[in-house]
């Protein structure tokens, strides 16, 4: 860690500014029930202090997006969009050893609920821009800073409806920068991978239902929805999903591979996945199609058998297999069970080149010349898929340097949340690098 006598301004607002944010409890609770006015007013009040403009957009009652444009020395040149989002899950304070909206520092570690997900690097966005205030730097490019509601929630009220609403604040805008990208992976060689996020995984969000005939208890019934329902269940659960390798699955694995001095095996990449540790088990979702079962609902009493019977099943496709996880789950249950889609939103892959991936390479080895950039695919999703619609090219970049003990993985949404110090001071050097030089 830079001891306290080197911590520079920059580095100490990133952490002030990251305890301010996750004591601000913007929780979302889904199904529309969130607000981020407060932590919304509070980025507006960051902003200004800066002397950069913004404006809030509410999509619904407390529902809050801020935008903010800073412009750039040269507009010949396309903009570019850094964002994040403001809402964060919720978290049960009894589970915890610290209380989660308190950003205590303990361990060398910003503890709370969103140290993760996401509000260190909205604060490394924050303490980037105000260092320019400070400093009278003006970007290449024009900078659209957007600071989400809702991306716990399916995006609803928060990129989703900006795409929709207001796409003109984006106007310029050909690439964008956000979450879950640029934070490192320690191999079992020793080397540090820094995974920069380059394409996600789909979603199909699906409700089954079996219908039956509703009787007694007590009866033979031969039509007894529930256990339809938990047949198919079953199946699914079970299902053993063939591997399907993306291009930057494969570039991915190919890094690991040299990096650690194992062979690179296309027919099976699964041999490798145990040199990046508790990363697995994300990485490892990425190299099929998977569909967990999530939720039952069935019956009201103990001596009634249900009419009908549902069952939620979390469907995540890789690029280019949607079509082929669909299919599979309707030959897997047969004809007499409904499929209703409940949510479903696109897969992204861009490929890992060009002029943006080289800045976010170069930012990273001047400040870990050992570490060794890839590109990977993540499992869950980020608002870049609402900008994708607006033809906008996204990466997963809010770069980390993490310890290698560390399950970074975990963290996310999980009971004892934390950021390391020494991380986020990393990041927001590295992630100033890059702005200023995209």
């Amino acid at each position: 860690m830079t001891s306290a006598s080197k911590v520079s301004t920059l580095e100490s607002e990133a952490v002030s500014i990251c305890q301010d944010l996750i004591r601000i409890p913007s929780v979302n609770f889904g199904e529309g029930h969130g607000d981020e006015r407060a932590v919304a007013e509070y980025v507006v009040r960051s902003l200004k202090e800066a002397g950069i403009e913004s404006s809030i957009y509410e999509s619904e009652k407390n529902r809050c997006n801020v935008i903010a444009r800073i412009e750039g020395s040269d507009q010949s040149r396309p903009g570019i969009v850094v964002h994040g989002h403001l809402d964060v899950v919720p978290a049960n304070a009894a589970d915890w050893s610290v209380d989660p909206f308190a950003a205590v520092i303990k361990d060398e570690m910003i503890w709370g609920r969103g140290a993760v997900d996401m509000k260190n690097v909205d604060a490394m966005i924050l303490a980037i821009v105000r260092d320019w205030s400070r400093t009278g730097f003006t970007p290449t490019r024009d900078i659209v800073l957007a600071f989400f509601a809702d991306e716990e929630a399916g995006m609803t009220y928060g990129s989703r409806w900006m795409a929709a609403h207001h796409p003109e604040v984006f106007a310029g805008c050909t690439e964008a920068i956000s979450e879950v990208g640029g934070f490192s992976v320690t191999v079992a060689s020793g080397k540090r991978l820094y995974f920069v996020e380059a394409a996600q995984k789909g979603i199909h969000w699906m409700r089954l239902t079996a219908q039956g005939r509703a009787g007694h208890g007590s009866m033979m019934n031969d039509e007894n929805a529930l256990t339809a329902i938990a047949d198919a269940v079953a199946k699914i659960g079970k299902h053993e999903w063939p591997q399907r390798y993306t291009k930057t699955v494969k570039i991915l694995f190919e890094k690991i591979a040299h990096a650690t001095g194992n062979p690179f095996n296309l027919d099976d990449l699964r041999p490798l996945l145990k040199e990046i540790g508790p990363t697995e088990r994300m990485i490892g979702a990425t190299l099929q199609n998977t569909a967990n079962p999530t939720m039952l609902e069935a019956g009201y009493k103990a001596n009634v058998i249900p009419g009908a019977a549902s069952a939620v099943i979390d469907g995540r496709f890789l690029p280019g297999y949607e079509d082929e996880m669909n299919e599979t789950i309707r030959n897997i249950i047969g004809p007499d069970i409904s499929i209703e889609t409940i949510s479903r939103d696109i897969a992204l892959e861009v490929d890992f080149e060009g002029d943006l991936v080289e800045a976010m390479c170069a930012a990273i080895v001047k400040y870990d010349p050992e570490g060794i950039p890839v590109p990977y695919l993540m499992s869950g999703g980020t608002d870049n898929k609402a900008l994708s619609e607006l033809g906008i090219v996204g990466y997963g970049f809010s770069p980390l340097r993490l310890p290698a003990d560390l399950d970074f993985m975990a963290l996310f949404h999980g009971v004892d949340e934390r950021v390391p110090i020494s991380g986020l001071y990393f990041g927001v050097k590295v992630l100033k690098e890059f702005l200023e030089n995209c």
